[in-house]
C-alpha cells in the first residue's frame, strides 16, 4: 500500500515536463578522480592560487577554464556514478566564449560511446520554453504582440471567460494564466500518435483554477499556446521559425525542434535511461511542442547563453535587441516576498546577491539545468541522460548550481537572530498544504490532494518543518525563522518565506524550487488529515467485506449450518457485497493505471480514453450501490434479532460505501469529461 501511495503522490512529477531544480546539495558528492569522457575545454590559463581573503570570509576561486575543469572534474564523475547516472554535458560561458565544454560518462551505456558536448544530442525538456519566449519577444519587439492584450485576439480558437479577466500573453510568460495542470497527451513515445500543436491546444483547454496573474503555477499548455501564437502570427511552423530567427542567426547547427529527428541525426542522439544500469528508454515525443521538444548539443546550448547574457547579441548576429532583452530579463511577478520572482520566461535564483535567471527541463530521462550570472557575464548549464537512482539527477544538478555559486560568486554568511514572534508564526504556518502546481480537472487530482499533500508543523520553540522540503538524505528540512514569516535553513544556505495576508497564509514557498511552485493550504474537506486515513479505512473494510463473504459461506458449509437470512433481508446482505467488492475494484483499479502508466507512458494518452469510461462505469454502480448499504443498516439495525456484530458490520460497510463515493466526486474520479 506504501508504495503504490508513493508511486501516485509522484506520478505528476515524474512526467512533468518541467520539475523544478531543487537545488540542493547531495550528501557524500566529493572530489574524486576523473573517469569522464571529454571534449577539451577551450581557452583559458593556468589558474592561480585562490585569492587570500579576510578571517572567516569564503575563499574567492578565480574563474577560468583550468579551475571550472580542476573543480568538475572531482565533481562529476563521482556524482554521476553515486547517482547511477549514464552520462552529462556541462558548459560553462564567460564574457561572450565558451569557456569550458565537456561530456562526463557515456551517452550510451551498450557501447560506451563518450559524450562529446559539440556533437553529442540531449533533450533539455523545457528549458525549450526560453526559446519560446525569446521567439515570443521577438514579436513583441516587431510591434506583433502586447504583452498585455488579450490572447484572444491572437488564437483561432477562444479560451473560455474566468475570473473576469483575460489571459495575456504577460500571465503566459510569468505562468500565471491560472490553469491546472494537464499530463494528457503530454508525451508519447509513438511518432504516429503525436498530435499537431493546433489539435493538442483545441482539443484539451485546461481548468481554469486561479485568477490571472495572482499565482504563478507553472503551465506546459501556457507555453505551447504562447508558442502556436507565434507561428501564427509568423506564418511558420513553429519548429522553422526557431530555425529561422534563432538557431540560423545563431548558427546553432545541432539543434532542433523537429521530431522525428532530422535524417542522420539520431546517430549522436544520446539515450536516455532511467537509471544506468536500466534499460534505454524510447525517443520521447512532446505533442505541446514549444513546452519542451527541443533536442540540442551542450556547446549550442553554451551558444543561446552567450547570446542573452549579451542582450541578443553573438558574435555581431541579433536575436533581441538590448532593450527587448532586457525587459526579458526583468522581474514580473514576485509570488512569495522576498524570495525570487519571475522574469518574462525565465526565474529568478539564489545567487549570493548576484542577479541570475535560469530554468530547469526535464523529461522522463533526461534532466536539465541553465543558470545565467547576468552582471558577470557568466552562463552554466548541464544536461544529463538519466533520472539516476532515487530521482539523483535532481540532487546533482542542484548541488552544481549551489557549489559553482558558492566557489566563484561566494558571499560571506548571514547570522540573522531568531525573529521574536517565531512561536506564533509557527503556529499560524501549522497545518496541510497542497501545491499549486496541481490538477484540479480530473483523476489526478487524487495525487494532489489525497496523497500529495504536504503538512507542516512548528515544535515548541517555532522551528517549522515542511514535510515536502527535503535535503538529499531524504529529511524534511527544519526552518529557523529570521523576519516575519522569512525563514533560514538550520545547517544550509536556503531560505523559506510564507505570504499572509489578514493573518491567514496565502502561499508558502522555498528557493530551493523556482518561483512557480509553491504550498498553499488545503481546504478543510479536503484534508489530508481525515481524508487519507478515511481512505485507507474504506480500502480495508471494502476488502475484509470481500474475503470474509466467501470464507462465513465455506464455514456454514462446512458445519452444515443454514444461511439464517431470507427475503429481502438476503437480497440486501448479498447485494451490499457485491457493491463492496465493485468498490474495491474501482478504488484499486486507479492504483494500477498508476503502476501501468509509470512504465508506459500510453496509458497517459486518449488511447485508454475507453478504459478510463469503463472505471467510471463501475464506480456509477458503485455509486448508486451505496444506496442498497444504507437500506441493509436501516433493515439490520431494526431487527432486534440480528447480532451486535451485524449491526456494526453494516454500518461500517455503508460508512466504507458512502465514502467510496465521496472519493470518487471529490477526487474527480468520476467526471463528465476526460481531461486530466
Amino acid at each position: 500500500m506504501k508504495s503504490l501511495i508513493g508511486r501516485l503522490a509522484a506520478l505528476t512529477a515524474m512526467l512533468a515536463l518541467a520539475a523544478p531544480s531543487l537545488a540542493q546539495a547531495p550528501a557524500n558528492l566529493g572530489p574524486a578522480p576523473s573517469v569522464a569522457a571529454s571534449h577539451a575545454p577551450r581557452g583559458g590559463a593556468p589558474s592561480p592560487p585562490p585569492a587570500p581573503t579576510p578571517s572567516g570570509a569564503p575563499a574567492v576561486h578565480p574563474l577560468t577554464a583550468d579551475d571550472v575543469s580542476a573543480y568538475l572534474d572531482g565533481f562529476m564523475p563521482y556524482a554521476l556514478a553515486r547517482g547511477n547516472i549514464a552520462g552529462a554535458v556541462v558548459v560553462v560561458v564567460k564574457d561572450g566564449q565558451p569557456l569550458f565544454e565537456k561530456g562526463y560518462g557515456v551517452s550510451d551505456v551498450k557501447t560506451g560511446a563518450p559524450v562529446d558536448p559539440a556533437t553529442t544530442l540531449f533533450r533539455p525538456g523545457s528549458v525549450s520554453k526560453l526559446f519560446t519566449w525569446t521567439a515570443v519577444m521577438q514579436l513583441v519587439a516587431a510591434g506583433k504582440i502586447d504583452l498585455d492584450r488579450d490572447v484572444n485576439a491572437y488564437l483561432d480558437f477562444k479560451i473560455p471567460p474566468a475570473f473576469g479577466k483575460p489571459i495575456t500573453m504577460r500571465d503566459l510568460m510569468t505562468h500565471t494564466p491560472g490553469f491546472s495542470d494537464a499530463a494528457k497527451d503530454l508525451l508519447t513515445t509513438d511518432p504516429k500518435k503525436v498530435k499537431s500543436l493546433e489539435a493538442s491546444l483545441k482539443s484539451a483547454i485546461p481548468a481554469r483554477i486561479f485568477p490571472p496573474f495572482t499565482t504563478s503555477a507553472y503551465s506546459n499548455y501556457g507555453a505551447a499556446l504562447a508558442g502556436y501564437i507565434v507561428q501564427r502570427l509568423s506564418g511558420e511552423p513553429f519548429a522553422d521559425y526557431i530555425q529561422n530567427h534563432i538557431f540560423t542567426p545563431l548558427g546553432m547547427t545541432h539543434s532542433t525542434f523537429v521530431a522525428p529527428l532530422p535524417a542522420g541525426w539520431a546517430r549522436n542522439m544520446s539515450k536516455g535511461y532511467l537509471v544506468a544500469t536500466g534499460p534505454a528508454q524510447p525517443f520521447e515525443f512532446v505533442a505541446a511542442s514549444p513546452a519542451g521538444a527541443l533536442t540540442a548539443t551542450g556547446a549550442d546550448m553554451g551558444t543561446f547563453m552567450i547570446a542573452q547574457l549579451q542582450n541578443g547579441q553573438y558574435q555581431g548576429r541579433q536575436i533581441l535587441d538590448a532593450k527587448t532583452a532586457e525587459l526579458m530579463h526583468s522581474p514580473q511577478f514576485q509570488p512569495v516576498p522576498p524570495l525570487p520572482a519571475m522574469d518574462l520566461g525565465f526565474y529568478q535564483e539564489p545567487g549570493n546577491g548576484h542577479r541570475v535567471i535560469g530554468h530547469a527541463g526535464d523529461t522522463t530521462a533526461f534532466h536539465s539545468d541553465l543558470h545565467l550570472y547576468l552582471d558577470d557575464g557568466v552562463g552554466l548549464y548541464i544536461s544529463m541522460n538519466s533520472l539516476g537512482s532515487a530521482g539523483a539527477a535532481e540532487y546533482v544538478r542542484g548541488a552544481l548550481f549551489r557549489g559553482f555559486t558558492d566557489r566563484y560568486f561566494p558571499a560571506p554568511a548571514e547570522h540573522l537572530a531568531t525573529w521574536a514572534n517565531a512561536v506564533r508564526d509557527g503556529r499560524t504556518l501549522t497545518g496541510y498544504y497542497i501545491w499549486n502546481r496541481r490538477s484540479d480537472s480530473g483523476w489526478l487530482r487524487l495525487a494532489s490532494y489525497l496523497l500529495g499533500q504536504a503538512k507542516i508543523t512548528s515544535d515548541k520553540d517555532g522551528v517549522v518543518t515542511v514535510s515536502t522540503f527535503r535535503g538529499a538524505n531524504g529529511a524534511p528540512k527544519h526552518w529557523r525563522e529570521v523576519g516575519p514569516f522569512v525563514y533560514q535553513e538550520i545547517g544550509g544556505e536556503s531560505r523559506m518565506a510564507a505570504l499572509v495576508r489578514g493573518g491567514k497564509v496565502v502561499s508558502v514557498a522555498t528557493d530551493d524550487f523556482p518561483p512557480v511552485m509553491a504550498l498553499q493550504p488545503t481546504p478543510a474537506s479536503m484534508s489530508a488529515a481525515w481524508n487519507l486515513p478515511l481512505f485507507i479505512a474504506t480500502l480495508v473494510i471494502l476488502a475484509l467485506t470481500v474475503i470474509l463473504w466467501p470464507l462465513i459461506a465455506v464455514v456454514r458449509w462446512r458445519y452444515k449450518q443454514r444461511f439464517a437470512l431470507a427475503g429481502r433481508a438476503a437480497w440486501l446482505y448479498r447485494a451490499v457485497r457485491v457493491v463492496a467488492l465493485i468498490d474495491l475494484i474501482f478504488l484499486l483499479s486507479w492504483f494500477a493505471l498508476v503502476a501501468a502508466a509509470e512504465v508506459d507512458l500510453a496509458f497517459l494518452s486518449s488511447g485508454v480514453d475507453w478504459l478510463l469510461r469503463l472505471m467510471q462505469l463501475v464506480g456509477l454502480i458503485g455509486v448508486i450501490g451505496a444506496l442498497a448499504a444504507v437500506a441493509n443498516v436501516v433493515v439490520v439495525v431494526g431487527d432486534r434479532s440480528r447480532s451486535w456484530w451485524a449491526k456494526l458490520s453494516s454500518v461500517l460497510i455503508a460508512i466504507a460505501c458512502l465514502a467510496t463515493v465521496w472519493f470518487a466526486f471529490s477526487e474527480h474520479l468520476i467526471t463528465l469529461g476526460l481531461a486530466y
